[in-house]
């Protein structure tokens, strides 16, 4: 599956380069997914193996899948590079599995860790087949259930050939087909997926919609296996999994796979360029509460004296009265005019944080912005503090904190809420919110007249002109 590795110059890291399709890996075809054909999670763990045994590396540690690797319809194929880093003190190495297809973006599809020594492995006594006391469980038409639920494999991959159940222990038997060669894989990713297949068997298709998604502790110990022996056996954040020849020799043993349930979304191709949204997740209180609060400035609506905290005028007054951890600024009232009215709540926010991050007496110390209805658009100068202070945020990490709260009982629990390390909070009947970004799918356009009049705003420079000619080259505006 990679064709060629090369040195790094200046270093000891290598990277490995290949091209996957179905022409040239006719087997990828008999693994679909959804609807697109998937790269395995298994041949990504091929992938990531044979550059192991390069550098002589004896396990990947860890190996955590990033995005799906489709491949492109009608044939297409897709470059692919394993990135391997330099070892560290105790000979540990970075690795990444990176793809694109013709001269588009890289993305990146997994990454983790490899080990100079093999993992720890539980041992597995396959010379006794099938295991004394297991229970056969049957799986016929077990294919065209997974098929039901998205998951279309191909002759390759339907290689179940027996599954057991021992206690909470799954067996299973898993062969290629015969004309399939094994010999020029570590395992093949076919018999290896297959074998995965036996704990949907025993879980009656629960999980038919999870792929894997976290590999720890792999060690191949045999190459070119066709026919293999297997046992499944749950653990604390996963399943491990060994894997044994006929002969009862290991093959490969996984410490611990994780996997994940996987939508349609997740394999569109285009998902690379996706629009997000902001995302408000809930978040769970520690039970801690930030300590050394102080308050700057003096809240007008009252909305922090629950907290019982003294207002201090300025940035002399407060250091005076001590070090403190986290210092809270009250809402700030603004003009009469909503025009006006913003424009001074966001100079005097700016005049703050500018002489925050001028003062090296609270270099240690986190200014806390609190509003009231900022988020939800009721305080449009709350919501320019908003803007003001994200900026702020992404230039000085650390040292701006927001709350956004509805009403006292809410500003209550901001000492609780501090205690975490978000940047951005929002507190609504007594849940707290992070912000998070998540995949948004485009609206459909709104319906116009393009015969009439169009404002540009914003963007009026070369973004301004692209825009321009888009309307009247793709939409007909004059």
């Amino acid at each position: 599956m990679l064709g060629a590795a090369v040195e790094l110059a200046g270093s000891d890291g290598l990277l490995f380069t290949g091209r996957l399709s179905v022409s040239s890996h006719p087997w990828l075809a008999d693994h679909v997914v959804l609807g697109s054909v998937l790269v395995p999670g298994t041949a990504l763990l091929e992938l990531v193996l044979r550059a192991a045994d390069e550098v002589d590396c004896g396990a990947v540690e860890e190996l955590t899948l990033a995005a799906p690797l489709v491949l492109p319809a009608a044939g297409g194929a897709v470059q692919v590079q394993v990135g391997v880093g330099e070892p560290d003190d105790e000979g540990r190495r970075s690795v990444s599995v990176h793809s694109r297809e013709g001269e588009g973006p890289w993305t990146l599809h997994a990454s983790g860790a490899l080990a100079p020594a093999p993992a720890d492995t539980v041992p597995f006594d396959a010379t006794v087949w099938p295991p004394q006391g297991a229970e056969p469980l049957d799986v016929a038409g077990c294919y065209e259930r997974f098929a039901d639920a998205g998951f279309e494999y191909g002759p390759v991959f339907q290689g179940l050939r027996a599954v057991w159940r021992a206690g909470e222990d799954i067996y299973a038997e898993v062969a290629l087909p015969e004309g399939t060669d094994g010999d020029a894989y570590g395992l093949h990713p076919a018999l290896f997926d297959a074998a995965l297949h036996a704990s949907l068997v025993s879980a009656g298709g629960a999980d038919e919609g999870a792929v894997p998604f976290s590999w720890n502790g792999v060690t191949l110990h045999a190459t070119g296996a066709s026919r293999v022996r297997v046992r499944i056996r749950p653990t604390e954040d996963g399943s491990s999994i060994a894997v044994a020849d006929t002969a009862g020799a290991p093959v490969v043993s996984v410490r611990s796979l994780t996997v994940r349930p996987i939508t349609t979304g997740q394999l569109r191709t285009g998902d690379r360029d996706a629009l997000f949204k902001v995302d408000w997740t809930g978040v769970a209180l520690t039970g801690e509460r930030a300590d050394s609060l102080a308050l700057l400035g003096k809240d007008t609506e009252g909305i922090l004296d629950g907290l019982a905290l003294q207002p201090r005028t300025d940035l002399d007054d407060l250091a005076e009265a001590g070090d403190h951890d986290t210092v809270l600024v009250p809402p700030m009232a603004g003009g009469a005019g909503t025009v006006e009215s913003v424009h001074a709540v966001a100079a005097e926010a700016l005049g703050v944080i500018q002489a925050w991050l001028a003062d090296e007496r609270f270099a240690a110390s986190r200014l806390v912005f609190v509003t009231r209805g900022a988020v939800s658009g009721e305080d449009l100068a709350g919501a320019a503090v908003w803007g003001l202070v994200r900026s702020a945020q992404s230039e000085h990490p650390g040292r701006f904190g927001l709350v956004d709260v509805e009403d006292d009982a809410d500003a209550a629990l901001i000492p609780q809420v501090l205690a975490s390390d978000e940047p951005q909070l929002l507190i609504r009947g007594g849940e707290v919110l992070a912000a998070r970004l998540a995949r948004t799918e485009a609206q459909q356009p709104l319906g116009w007249d393009t015969s009439g009049t169009v404002l540009i705003t914003g963007g009026t420079g070369g973004l301004g002109r692209i825009v321009a000619r888009h309307l009247v080259a793709e939409h007909g505006v004059r």
